[in-house]
């Protein structure tokens, strides 16, 4: 793991559209079509599907917007407006536990279709949350990131 490897930052919302305006508002940062879905994720209760909804910027620094799940590790950080820093992986697993032996809490994996680990989030007793994510989905995330559409579906070129 490497500090160059890290390409975003995450936040969670309560108001979705709320927060994508204001940034647009502030910033001037412009969205990809948000992505809604139910995903299936490993929790430390066990494996479960939760409906998903996030969009990344198309303007860098990237910034990702989650919608708020209830009772899950998807709610807003008290104090503060950062959920996680994202950083690519070529191997999940490994730097999972490597995180795991330096004292961060394994709270969420997702998980493809055979049980693959796609992303995982690690919490430590201080700084952010971390998101290790597979490399081998940057090509879809940089297609998703150059479509150019914001998150109502209109063009941001």
């Amino acid at each position: 793991m490497k500090a160059e490897d890290q390409y975003h930052a995450g936040i969670v919302v309560d108001d979705f559209e709320g927060a994508l305006g204001e940034l647009t508002s502030l910033f001037g940062y412009r969205w990809c079509e948000e992505f809604r879905a139910e995903v299936p994720v490993r929790l430390p209760g066990g494996e479960t599907t939760l409906g998903l909804r996030f969009t990344y910027s198309v303007s860098t620094p990237r910034l990702e917007i989650i919608q708020t799940v209830p009772g899950t590790v998807w709610e807003p950080v008290e104090g503060s407006g950062i959920h996680h820093l994202g950083y690519w992986s070529e191997d999940v697993d490994a730097d999972s536990a490597a995180l795991a032996r330096r004292g961060m809490t394994l709270e969420a994996s997702g998980l493809a279709p055979d049980g693959t680990v796609l992303w995982a989030y690690h919490r430590g007793p201080s700084g952010p949350r971390i998101e290790l994510v597979r490399r081998s989905l940057a090509p879809v995330l940089e297609q998703w990131w150059a479509s150019g559409a914001d998150a109502s579906g209109v063009s941001a070129s």
